[in-house]
């Protein structure tokens, strides 16, 4: 199972948007922070905004842990380049990121559910790391014992989100290629990301 600290839901909440824009976010009826001082909302600092990018941009994928993401922007630092493009590249190559992605399941939590019970392969192996980088040309699949897997059908049934272009999608085989490693501009986010902002964070 993927390690979650929160439940997810208040994710919105704390951090002040409907994060992976669900119809369902408890955001859309409360725009107030969890708590009994969730609508004490003073002005953010400097420190504050480049925080609240941080946390934003780390929840999205997951609600990754503090060590991780920091080793996404050491590794994203250290490529030539914009590094907040080289950040938002690495994490898109995730397997967990691209599973959700090809709308193989209905939430990212779900995705790394589904890679750590064995569901998935790439190029028709079964890998079970939700980090996994994935390559260009790696396709991504469902085995065919999991077809059927309730998070599985429940995506096919539920609301299809847009497929970006840096993944070519056949849904009759449930299996998608990843075709390039995309920029911010690619990324279709429900809500603003400002990986600058996280690369001044840890720049300070």
């Amino acid at each position: 199972m993927s390690k979650r600290s929160e439940p997810h839901y208040k994710i919105d909440r704390r951090l002040g948007c409907n994060l992976w824009g669900r119809p369902k976010s408890p955001f859309n009826k409360r725009e107030y922070g969890p708590g009994q001082h969730g609508q004490r909302r003073g002005k953010l600092s400097d420190f504050g905004i480049q925080l609240r990018a941080k946390q934003k941009l780390k929840g999205y994928y997951g609600n990754l842990s503090e060590k991780q993401f920091r080793n996404y922007y050491k590794s994203a630092a250290s490529l030539r380049g914009d590094t907040g493009e080289q950040l938002v590249g690495l994490l898109e190559r995730r397997l967990d990121a691209v599973v959700y992605r090809l709308n193989l399941v209905p939430t990212i939590f779900s995705a790394r559910q589904l890679i750590n019970h064995g569901h998935v392969r790439v190029n028709g192996k079964r890998v079970n790391i939700r980090s996994y980088m994935c390559s260009v040309g790696d396709v991504i699949s469902i085995r065919d014992a999991s077809k059927e897997h309730p998070l599985v059908v429940e995506a096919s049934q539920g609301q299809s989100r847009e497929v970006p272009d840096y993944i070519s999608p056949n849904l009759d085989k449930l299996e998608g290629t990843f075709n390039r490693i995309p920029v911010l501009a690619d990324i279709p986010y429900p809500v603003e990301m400002e990986p600058n902002l996280v690369v001044e964070y840890y720049s300070r």
